[in-house]
This record gives C-alpha cells, structure tokens and sequence, in this order.
C-alpha cells in the first residue's frame, strides 16, 4: 500500500509592513516525487499563482491576502496545506523593525483613551508585525477577558463596570510586546476638566524619638492635614512614630497603589535635614549623631512615585533644612523625569528651620497652620501653597526666620480638588476610615457598658467605656480597661501628647464624659488579635459587699497591622548611643519674640536635624546611583538576623 502524503511543515501566518520580501515554507513526505503549486486568494477570487512550483514562495505583498500550497504524487494524490493570511500594513516606516528582526512581535497600533456612554459601543484596536503573525490577548484592570483575542476588542453594549484600564498583548513564538495601559471612562457623560483616578495619601508623623529632642505638633497636623485631605476624596492612612524599617514598609505599601492618573500626596512631619539638595527624614530610632544611611531619603521616595505614572506627586515637607556636619562627603543628586506632575511643598527655605507654635492647648506647626487655610481651595495646587506661602510670610512669629519654598514641574491646572473617575482599581485595605464604632455589652450582674472604638491615627486607636444606668440593687460601679496583654510593651502617649489626642477628639465633638478610656498606640507592629478586658467592680446593696466581674472582647488585627505584615521584616537592634544632654541641643531663646496677649507663642524646640558630634570627622554617606531602592532595602532586612547591622 502507497504511503499518503504528509505534511511536514505548514505554512505559517504573517504580519509585516507594505513591501517587505517574506518566503512561505510548506513541506511534505511521500513515496514518489511531489510537485506543488501556490495558491492565493484575494477578496473572493483565488489564483494560481504563475511559476510558484516549488515548496518556497518569495513574496514581496503590498496588500493583505491569503495564501495556499498544493501538493500531489505521481499517483495523482492531492494534499492542501492549511490557508495562511500575510497581513500587509500599510505607510509602516522600515526603520520600525529592528535592523536584525526575527520575527517578534513590534506594536504598530497601540490602543487610545476613549470616552463612551453607557450602552454604546466600546471598541480598542492594537495591531502588531510579527512571523508568525502575533495572536492577542486583551486585559481589563490587569485579568486577561476571556474570548478576548483579537486585534479587535468590541464590547456591543458598555456598563459603568466596564470602565477601567486596558492593554493588550501581543505574542508568537519569538517573544511577546504589551501595549500601552489606557483608561476607559463608561458614565453618562465625560469629564470636561482634569480629573484622577484615584486618590491616595501617606500622612508619616514622628513626635517620640529615642535619641533625640521629642516634637509636639506633629500631633496635631497629621490629625487635622488628614482630616482636610478625606474631604477632598482621599484615602488617607495617617501614622505616628515609625522606626526606620515600618516607615520603609508604609512608603512601599503607598507605592504599590499608585497607578496612572492618580493623585498622590506624601507628607511628613519631624525631625529631617537637607544636605546638597537632598532631604532625609529621621525616623524615631535613629541613632545619635546619625548618618544618612540610618534616614529615608525623599528623592527616592519621589523617583519610585513617578516610576508609576502618577497625574500628580505632591510632597509635603513640614521639617527642618539644615545640615550641622559639613564634613560629610557631599553627593549626587539623580535630576527627575520630565514629566511635569510633580510639586514640592517645603515648610522652610534651604538651610533654615520649621517651627512649631503652641496655641491654647493644640500645638502646631507653622506651616501647617495656614496650609489647612487654604488646601480646600478649588485652584492648581501650586497657586494654593503660594497663598500659604505668602500668609507665613506676613506671620509676624516667623519674620526672617521660616518662609516656605515651592518647587515644582507642575504644567497642568490640576488641583486638589479635582473630581474623582475610578479605573476599577482600587486598595481595598489603604484608607479605611474607622469612624466611631459603639458596642453594647452586658455584665452577668446585668450592667450595661456601651464600648466605644475609633481610630484617632491608621496607627493608634482611641478605645472609651461608658456605663449606662444601673440596676437599683448596685451602687458605687467603678469601671477599667485592661491594656491588652500583646500591647504591654508598646509605647503609649503620656503627657501632653496624650492631652493633645484628648483635645483632638473633642474636636469632633465628643464631648460627652466617659467612664474609662484606654489608648492603644503601635498598632503596626501587632500582628494578631487583642484581648481587651473590661473590669467591672460594685457594691451589692442588700449584702454591702464589693464584687468584681470582668468581660473580654477580641480586637481583630488591624486593617494598618494588615498593610504592614505584608512585608514583615526583623528589626534589628538599636546601636548603643548614649542619651543626649541638654547641651546636645541648642535651645533658640534668642529667637523667641515677646508673646503679647492672646498671641500664640513660638515653641522653642524646632524641627531640626540633631547636630552631629564634633569629634565625628567623617560621615559615610551613600551616592544616589548607589542607594538601593525602598524594595530592596526592605527585603535585606527581611533576611538579616538580629544583630546583623543592615543599615
């Protein structure tokens, strides 16, 4: 028995510019001798095409057509290759294609923003050059659709759920190329002014620091500035007192959020310095004297936001300017990207300190007292901070003293205030706003206590008690909060730090007495659930005996204690530094005006970098180009061991 003819090698699409030469293989095995003939098909009409005999045919296409080869023996056995389409694309410059090209995928259609109305069609087009001819896969908020393969992407009917970002990709056998992420907006009607996609805030204040000078007014600021910054549609998480590795950890979980079109907003309140155009923050751990590589550098920070094509970075700086160890070798600054959404917002010019003013019982920062002034104002953000920068300037407190300072790339009118168009994409977890949860619970002995739960900070949450009335054979109730035993060595706000909270929450106007109140503080470093007990003690009227019952209620772990173990890193120990004295910090009476009446008053400790020891003759600081990223960094420490030194 003859053997039947075999395809060995089929034919392959194509997808290539208008005249560029492209050979169609087909091969096959038989018994006897095989002849073929190419086929091709234009519209409906398909032709022989003359002299095209053998299993190679060199074409130079200059219009998209479909090609076929027959194959037949001696014994007239006829055999069809599979119909194969060369896509021609026309007015493609040559010098698109890599000079040696393969045959991978190069984008020559990339997908546009659009802007469609609900129930209307909603239709994207990607097209790529590619041999073998590319096939496609469409992606909605980063899932790929399924049925979605085409160059083509038709939604008959669009729904608001269809909003969103999308891309393509493009693959063959040599490789694969994605198209550019465009936003889609399905509503009623398109936004005729700038607009985000979503807004998202990072609020870092540091008042308790181990080494150094403790601050007042961070306090306060990051409580009112987020606040502010809810009204205007952000999502804030606001947190107090970080150490070096949890401010890496909140910064590279604020980063993992934006995306294109976002707003976004970093502000920090503490101790910080500038050093040849460079801004460090201090982290409540730093060792005293520090080095740069014990700080979190902020041209960093701003280099990872703008790698994620942001429509606005604003980077508040409520913190000191000066540098107090000029031995330090200087180093090199990485210029930004030109792409024009950038602003910085400093509390103080180059080389000069911020001040905190102390006004009744709130302490705040200067800055801050004529930024939440103006930050709800509907205007591009920088002609906001020029009217604050202009009111500190006439503040009479800070005359040749403090003057803010504005630099930014900013080419749009965007403003804070700008309408919010959601891509889809949104954290779940960054921003959850815990308003004042209540909660009944009742005693055996039949006394009711309604508990009371509220997030004063992302990081410090407000727990009260108060007793509803008792029955009539109990008298003399006497009501505690038991701080939870996972919290024993955490810190808590003393002091006027904690008078400061107390007036923060009659500001929102819970004014009401309260039996008992416990601060928890730290939230970010628990990372299970908390035991909360409540001990109840009485008088039994009929027997005149004291009588003791507790309750215990379970505080799941925190949405902030969420964010952080999702990178859990080992701390490692503090270096031993000794304690500073008072002469460590030089106190700036000199600088303090005459508080007339009803004057707020200049506080006497500024906001400034710790000087450095004189004996210190050098300080290693880390070039730009040699810091490693926030990532990284986070992911050594995740592998040293304690007592590794992983500065």
């Amino acid at each position: 028995m003859l053997k039947a003819i075999v395809i060995t090698e089929q034919p392959v699409s194509a997808s290539i510019p208008a005249g560029y030469p492209l050979t169609l293989r087909c091969r096959a095995e038989a018994c006897t001798s095989l002849r073929y003939q190419w086929f091709s098909q234009h519209q409906s009409a398909c032709c022989q095409i003359t002299g095209a005999t053998e299993p190679d045919l060199l074409i130079t296409p200059s219009e998209t057509q479909l090609y076929i080869c027959r194959i037949n023996d001696l014994q007239r056995n006829i055999i069809f290759s599979n119909w194969v389409k060369v896509e021609v694309h026309q007015h493609i410059a040559r010098d698109l294609l890599p000079e040696l090209w393969q045959g991978e995928p190069v984008l020559v259609i990339n997908p546009t923003v659009l802007e469609v109305k609900v129930g209307k069609e909603l239709q994207l087009q990607c097209a790529a050059l590619g041999i073998p001819a590319p096939h496609y896969q469409w992606y909605h908020n980063g899932k790929p659709m399924e049925d979605k393969k085409k160059k083509k992407l038709l939604i008959n009917s669009a729904k608001v759920s269809d909003s969103g970002t999308y891309l393509c990709c493009a693959a063959n056998s040599h490789g694969e190329h994605w198209t550019n992420a465009v936003d889609v907006h399905i509503g009623t009607c398109w936004p005729d002014t700038f607009f985000a996609t979503d807004k998202v805030a990072l609020l870092v204040g540091n008042n308790h620091y181990q080494n150094h000078p403790n601050l007042m007014a961070p306090i306060t600021d990051v409580f009112e500035l987020s606040l502010l910054l809810k009204k205007l549609g952000f999502r804030v998480v606001s947190l107090l007192d970080l150490n070096k590795v949890e401010m890496m950890i909140a910064v590279n979980q604020f980063l993992q959020l934006l995306g294109k079109g976002v707003y976004a907003i970093f502000y920090y309140a503490g101790h910080g310095y500038e050093h040849s155009g460079r801004n460090y923050m201090v982290p409540i751990d730093a060792p005293q004297p520090y080095a740069p590589e014990n700080c979190i550098s902020v041209q960093r920070i701003l280099h990872k936001m703008q790698q994620r094509q942001t429509a606005l970075n604003l980077i508040l700086l409520d913190t000191c300017r000066k540098w107090y160890n000029p031995q330090c070798a200087l180093s090199q600054v990485q210029p930004l990207e030109p792409w024009g959404n950038t602003v910085y917002g400093y509390a103080t010019s180059e080389d000069a300190e911020a001040y905190e003013v102390q006004d009744g019982e709130f302490s705040s920062g200067i800055f801050m007292k004529y930024l939440k002034k103006h930050i709800l104002q509907e205007k591009k953000v920088t002609h906001m901070l020029e009217d604050v920068l202009e009111d500190i300037g006439r503040d009479p407190l800070v005359t040749g003293k403090q003057v803010m300072e504005i630099k930014h790339t900013l080419k749009e009118a965007r403003a804070l205030t700008d309408p919010i168009y959601p891509t889809g994409l949104t954290a779940e977890l960054w921003g959850h706003s815990c308003e004042l949860l209540r909660e009944t619970v009742t005693f055996p002995c039949g006394i009711q206590v309604e508990l009371r739960f509220r997030e004063v900070f992302s990081n410090v949450m407000h727990v009260s008690a108060k007793l509803q009335a008792p029955p009539p054979h109990i008298a003399d109730v006497r009501l505690l909060l038991c701080r939870p035993v996972e919290m024993q060595d955490l810190a808590v706000l003393r002091g006027s730090q904690s008078n400061q909270v107390e007036s923060l929450l009659t500001s929102l106007s819970e004014h009401e007495e309260l039996d008992c109140v416990l601060r928890l503080c730290g939230l970010q470093k628990v990372q299970t659930d908390v035991l909360l007990q409540l001990d109840l003690h009485y008088t039994q009227l009929g027997t005149k005996q004291r009588a003791c019952e507790s309750l215990q209620k379970i505080l799941r772990k925190s949405l902030v204690a969420q964010l952080f173990s999702q990178k859990k890193c080992v701390i490692p120990p503090c270096q031993e530094a000794s304690k500073p004295t008072s002469s460590s910090y030089p106190k700036d009476g000199s600088m303090v005006p005459a508080v007339q009446k009803g004057q707020a008053s200049l506080e006497v400790e500024s906001r400034r970098s710790s000087q450095c020891s004189s004996q210190s003759n050098t300080c290693s600081e880390p070039e730009e180009n040699d810091e490693s990223d926030l990532s990284s960094l986070c992911s050594a420490l995740l592998r040293a061991s304690p007592g590794q030194d992983c500065s």
